[in-house]
């Protein structure tokens, strides 16, 4: 007989989570505006909002957080830290930061002028405002397939060769770079081939451009290249990701993710004029060049943490758990965005809620929904989230509108899988009774989501 597959660690220690009643979370999302970011922590009882920063970390971490090195300058956790990304992406400068936002924000103020056109694959939410604030415009090439949630196509993520090429042979000249975001989260979660990533390196070079890796989840798109590109299938998840970062320039990183840490980001690339230009602006943003907005036991943590997660048994077990989620909604004929992303279900609103207007926001009036029925938390990646057009100030309503129920690394069994499906099961029979959504009271100029205000229609 088979072995069943199991998690590649065991539990060291718990925290209590409190069950609510219905009567409670109404009131709750009420005072919070019905915007779920709004709620506090100890209202929600599975906590989908992110994967970032949400994770736990390893015995080999919290050891490692011992020994960091808080020296204001020369930090040998920096140097630890610099090694370890040297290893896995084969670039040789490193500026630490904050998180990963901070990490656009040094090194496009660097890169990104007004006018300026960044072509690249559905840039997520950071990414965009990091580039509208500076007046720019954020062109998305990302493949046709991408808009249909139910196409089994097995790198949805990628960049359209063929787009990419008009936005350069048409304005080349405004362009300062090109980035690709590894995986594709505004898609679905979806990844990005090797094929892909070696077509935008082409086209790159034939109009002398550079490439930028949005890199938050790297390791999962690797995983997905072992998984279903041919060719693959017998390399090490580092030679992967190797290979994958040789297409590039340079990178941004959320380490909150795939880092395995609550806290950190980084800026790494193979060329000293980047490197040179973001340090002018990482001293007075974020800090000095070898911490950087990090302190030193969270830049050993992250060392230990990048080199754990791109093995292949850590990044399994945390695809295998999406996977087993997204088994359950198969079983309830629950529609998302296929096949199955590595950080979390992105389920389709406009097909769920089909009977509430795109003007009154399904995915984030699904989002509510789910939190009254069960206190999961999810978070609406969709038409909130896609701000106004920076020029007519009109809502976006051209791309995917999806709850996305992200699921946090090594921190819930497959039981909560399985209450997290019940639930949305539950609001799913009866989603022909929801004909109204939600409308804006509130907003602010660029990543509303986070702050929005909103009323129940």
């Amino acid at each position: 007989m088979e072995l069943p597959f199991a998690e590649s660690w065991k539990i060291k220690m718990v925290e209590p989570l409190r069950k609510s009643t219905r009567e409670e979370r109404e009131q709750w999302i009420k005072e919070a505006d019905y915007n779920l970011f709004q709620l506090k922590s100890d209202q929600v009882y599975i906590d989908c909002l992110t994967d970032s920063g949400t994770g736990a970390m390893s015995d080999r971490q919290w050891a490692a957080m011992m020994m960091g090195d808080e020296s204001y300058a020369g930090s040998a956790s920096f140097f630890q830290l610099k090694d370890t990304i040297t290893k896995i992406t084969g670039f040789e400068y490193v500026i630490p930061t904050h998180q990963g936002r901070a990490a656009e924000n040094v090194l496009f103020s660097h890169l990104v002028t007004p006018g300026a056109i960044v072509p690249g694959n559905s840039h997520f939410d950071t990414t965009k405002g990091h580039i509208e604030s500076r007046k720019a415009f954020a062109v998305d090439c990302t493949v046709d397939e991408a808009k249909d949630t139910q196409l089994e196509v097995p790198f949805k993520g990628n960049v359209d060769p063929k787009k990419l090429e008009a936005v350069l042979a048409e304005k080349a000249e405004l362009v300062p770079f090109i980035i690709v975001t590894i995986t594709n989260n505004t898609a679905g979660g979806q990844p990005v081939s090797m094929q892909n990533l070696r077509e935008v390196r082409a086209i790159a070079d034939k109009y002398g451009k550079r490439v930028i890796f949005d890199s938050a989840r790297f390791v999962e798109n690797a995983y997905f290249i072992y998984t279903r590109e041919e060719g693959y299938g017998d390399k090490t998840i580092k030679e992967i990701c190797k290979e994958m970062f040789s297409y590039a320039d340079g990178m941004t990183m959320s380490s909150k993710k795939d880092g395995l840490v609550n806290m950190g980001g980084f800026i790494a690339t193979r060329h000293e004029d980047w490197f040179e230009g973001a340090k002018k602006y990482c001293i007075p943003f974020e800090g000095f060049l070898t911490y950087g907005g990090m302190n030193g036991r969270d830049m050993a943590a992250l060392a230990v943490g990048l080199d754990e997660n791109t093995e292949l048994e850590t990044i399994e077990t945390r695809v295998r758990q999406v996977q087993y989620l997204a088994a359950k909604l198969d079983e309830y004929g629950i529609p998302y965005q296929r096949p199955v992303g590595g950080h979390a279900l992105f389920v389709d609103a406009d097909r769920v809620l089909d009977q509430v207007p795109k003007e009154e926001f399904p995915a984030q009036t699904l989002a509510i929904e789910l939190y009254i029925e069960a206190g999961v938390r999810g978070c609406e990646i969709g038409y909130i989230l896609a701000d106004r057009d920076p020029v007519t100030r009109e809502n976006r309503f051209g791309g995917l509108d999806l709850l996305r129920l992200c699921i946090a690394r090594r921190v819930y069994t497959n039981n909560h899988m399985d209450v997290i499906a019940a639930a949305l099961k539950n609001v799913y029979d009866r989603r022909h009774e929801i004909t109204r959504g939600v409308k804006i009271v509130w907003e602010t100029e660029l990543m509303r989501h986070f702050t929005v205000k909103l009323e129940r229609l």
